[in-house]
């Protein structure tokens, strides 16, 4: 059994691949994005998962599953608009959604996902 770890600390690997299958960790909009609104926010933490995704040999168009995280539940509709821009059409992942505390007090949305390898 082969498992491969990327960019392993002690705490947690960025990504673990098993049999084909990607688990990256959950991922926040960036630095440059942490004071900015939802859709800022959504933007930068896309952005993260596509570079992520792209490092380990994977796509968006590869995602199996995504668990979205939010901090306010008023930000739905406007992560939403957002997520939809950012999916290829045809290519949606099973995907939830919940509200939840964040690790910073600024951050308003974070997302965990898992793709097939190529």
């Amino acid at each position: 059994m082969t498992i491969q770890r990327h960019d392993t600390k002690a705490r947690m690997s960025r990504a673990v691949i098993h049999q084909g299958v990607a688990y990256l960790c959950g991922q926040v909009a960036g630095p440059e994005a942490r004071e900015g609104d939802i859709t800022a926010q959504t933007e930068s933490m896309l952005a993260r998962v596509d570079a992520l995704l792209k490092e380990i040999g994977s796509s968006r168009e590869q995602l199996l599953s995504a668990t979205i995280y939010l901090k306010e539940g008023s930000d739905f509709a406007a992560m939403n608009g957002v997520w939809d821009a950012w999916m290829p059409a045809g290519y949606a992942p099973a995907r939830t959604c919940v509200c939840a505390p964040m690790p910073a007090d600024e951050l308003k949305v974070e997302i965990t996902v898992t793709a097939a390898v190529s």
